[in-house]
């Protein structure tokens, strides 16, 4: 099927006119297309294991609705993320309690996880911090970490819509797995981030109240 779309782009490269004095010229068109045909077909075939193996007739459709559906759902997030962190920096009070939340993930591809944790950056108010291959998991730093929840929805959100995007084994609304090995020992750095975050903000906390 490749070989043969590449044919007929082949027709359009070439530029070839089938209307010559107001007769088909069909001679000329099925001579290039052949030509399009005896080069386009060992590309395709030389290319292979670059294909998905699930037919793209089956899946294209679907994996087109889920990243429509994506960028619709992560701009309503980066709109409301907006506004949140305005309100956020704005107001007299500072209604800031920063954390990093580890986020098991469902997604095992490369493209489908980085996919999702430049989601996460680009969106105000959080940033990827670190990939934990070993676990499958994100270290998300949040400014308002109070309500986990409210991090991690919009995140499974976005994956269950990558889970179709990018043709995952695993199906939209598929429980999480329980990460595996041992975070503490493997993200020490991002412990000791936090760590220092924590303190520096009971710091500030005292001076606030002396």
């Amino acid at each position: 099927m490749l070989g043969f779309a590449f044919a007929v782009l082949w027709l359009f490269v070439r530029g070839v006119d089938i209307a010559e004095g107001g007769e088909l010229v069909l001679g000329l068109a099925l001579g290039e297309f052949l030509i399009g045909l005896t080069v386009g077909i060992p590309i395709a075939f030389l290319f292979r294991r670059f294909f998905s193996p699930t037919p793209v007739l089956v899946r294209t459709p679907r994996a087109v609705l889920a990243a429509l559906q994506y960028a619709t759902v992560f701009l309503w997030e980066l709109l409301t993320a907006n506004v949140d962190v305005a309100y956020r920096v704005l107001s007299p009070s500072m209604p800031i309690d920063p954390d990093v939340i580890e986020v098991p993930l469902r997604v095992e591809t490369d493209l489908a996880i980085t996919t999702i944790a430049n989601s996460i950056t680009l969106t105000p108010g959080t940033l990827t911090m670190d990939y934990d291959a070993e676990r499958n998991s994100l270290y998300v730093h949040a400014i308002a970490a109070d309500d986990p929840s409210s991090i991690v929805d919009p995140i499974r959100t976005w994956e269950d819509l990558a889970l179709v995007m990018f043709d995952e084994r695993r199906d939209p609304g598929s429980p999480v797995p329980e990460p595996e090995g041992d975070a503490t020992v493997e993200h020490e750095g991002v412990d000791a981030w936090s760590a220092d975050v924590d303190e520096r903000d009971e710091d500030a906390g005292g001076e606030d109240d002396a």
